[in-house]
């Protein structure tokens, strides 16, 4: 290789046209997913206090941001319900209602932008339990396995069923892969796709999706028997090679920005499409650095969206997304 003087690396980057010609991570809106929050009534727009600039939509506000979505070329929302506490119970029944607010926003979406646009849903029961966990729970508290897993089936048909695209089990139960393919492929879904949260990580970042979605003040204990802890990365791997053989069209990392180094490790040893969720606590923290001064909104976010993508990721969800997409263009 040759040497400095013959070659001067800051030739390259003298000039904005040679930097965009050398530049080797290109994001684009295309890469984004765009993760919102659903809430009942009509005509509501409802702040989220931890999460500052997004708020949770009724059906009808959410059709209106998914033809916005269209507009700025993002190819993708992710719906989370923020299910009225008097739905909510031991079991996540509310899960399995055709009429419940997932279902009305998957059909007000498809009603307003047809194909134009992807609908992911969260296949996970703490929307939707009295006590804030992903799963049943048996007498002693411990969030039972395989019960869960039959009632995670029942709710990814049920989202099916209403139209969602691409269904994306957040719950990290273990088998619940291959059961919801199975049940996809039994009852004529066999185009829907599955998003495995396969790297879900038991983190501090979560608060404010919590709040988010009304779990927050409800969740007793934690989640540390289900979701994975911090320290490990090679379990990572192993959960992605576990979901993948049982029919996962595409795995997820979350978080997203302290885990990039499982993003370049899952993308190298399978080379599959990865995904990587930006989740709401390094939302908030852009946010409050943003609003103390601490740097500039615009380059946070375009920043910190490439560095998914230069670790491999092949998109991101992001609540940064209708943002980067302007700012994109």
């Amino acid at each position: 290789m040759s040497s400095y003087p013959n070659l001067r690396l800051r030739r390259t980057r003298a000039s904005a046209w040679s930097r965009a010609l050398h530049r080797e991570t290109i994001l684009t809106p295309a890469d984004l997913i765009w993760p919102v929050f659903v809430t009942e009534g009509k005509g509501v727009t409802e702040d989220i206090g931890s999460l500052p600039g997004v708020s949770r939509g009724s059906v009808d506000v959410i059709a209106k941001r998914a033809r916005e979505a269209v507009a700025l070329g993002i190819p993708c929302l992710a719906l989370f319900p923020n299910t009225p506490k008097d739905l909510r119970d031991e079991d996540g029944s509310e899960a399995h209602n055709p009429d419940n607010l997932m279902c009305r926003a998957i059909r007000a979406i498809k009603d307003a932008c047809g194909e134009d646009i992807g609908v992911l849903t969260d296949v996970a029961l703490d929307p939707y339990t009295s006590h804030g966990q992903d799963g049943l729970l048996d007498e002693a508290g411990y969030v039972v396995n395989d019960a869960t897993v039959d009632a995670l089936v029942q709710q990814a048909l049920n989202q099916a069923n209403a139209g969602a695209d691409i269904v994306a089990p957040s719950d990290m139960m273990d088998g619940r892969i291959a059961a919801i393919r199975e049940g996809l492929e039994e009852t004529g879904h066999a185009n829907v796709q599955l998003m495995a949260y396969a790297a879900k990580y038991a983190s501090a970042f979560y608060g404010p999706f919590r709040d988010a979605v009304g779990s927050g003040g409800l969740l007793k204990g934690d989640k540390k028997t289900y979701q994975m802890d911090p320290a490990n990365a090679e379990e990572a791997l192993r959960e992605v090679r576990l979901d993948l053989d049982e029919g996962a069209d595409s795995v997820m990392v979350k978080p997203g920005l302290p885990y990039l180094d499982i993003v370049r490790r899952v993308k190298e040893s399978f080379q599959v499409p990865v995904f990587a969720y930006q989740v709401s606590g390094e939302y908030a923290m852009i946010e409050a650095a943003a609003a103390a001064g601490a740097g500039d909104r615009d380059a946070l976010v375009l920043e910190t969206l490439t560095a998914f993508k230069r670790a491999g990721a092949s998109g991101v969800l992001t609540y940064h997304a209708p943002l980067a997409a302007r700012l994109l263009g």
